[in-house]
């Protein structure tokens, strides 16, 4: 089964992160099945999922593998390219965010992150009025406590 590969490989890259390998090592096989099986999947207007250890959760490595993925079209469409980056009060959705500008900020765009919690609106707003490339909310809106999102927003 090729989700074994997969958990495996994060059980092994992952072993200096306690909070990871906790919930690696204890998980039944039918969790990691469920949490391997796929990518987590862009929905409407971007991803969203369950926190946790896995390619089928939402973590830093997905955050971090999602805001590389619009820097590469940033660059590829924009001379200078810049995003705006809000977070709202779920577990993990300022670590997530600051996550997200690392990477920007490592493939040399410019970033205009919020300090401080942020209603949804206002990113998409601030992506306009700011004229900024893009726009990214952290935020699983409606879905329960245990889900987190990556909002991304065009420049328009």
């Amino acid at each position: 089964m090729p989700f074994k590969a997969e958990y495996e490989k994060w059980l092994h890259n992952t072993q200096k992160e306690q909070e990871i390998q906790h919930e690696l090592v204890n998980m039944t096989e039918a969790e990691k099945e469920d949490a391997f099986r796929c990518d987590l999947e862009f929905g409407t207007a971007g991803l969203r999922g369950i926190m946790g250890a896995g390619t089928n959760r939402m973590n830093q490595y997905i955050v971090g593998k999602a805001s590389q993925g619009v820097a590469n079209y940033l660059q590829k469409h924009y001379q200078e390219s810049s995003v705006v980056i809000g977070f709202d009060s779920r577990i993990n959705s300022e670590a997530f965010a600051k996550k997200a500008a690392g990477v920007f900020a490592a493939n040399g765009i410019k970033v205009q992150l919020w300090p401080v919690l942020m209603p949804v609106p206002l990113v998409s707003f601030a992506t306009r009025y700011l004229h900024a490339s893009a726009g990214i909310m952290i935020t699983a809106s409606h879905n329960p406590g245990q889900y987190n999102g990556y909002k991304v927003y065009g420049a328009d």
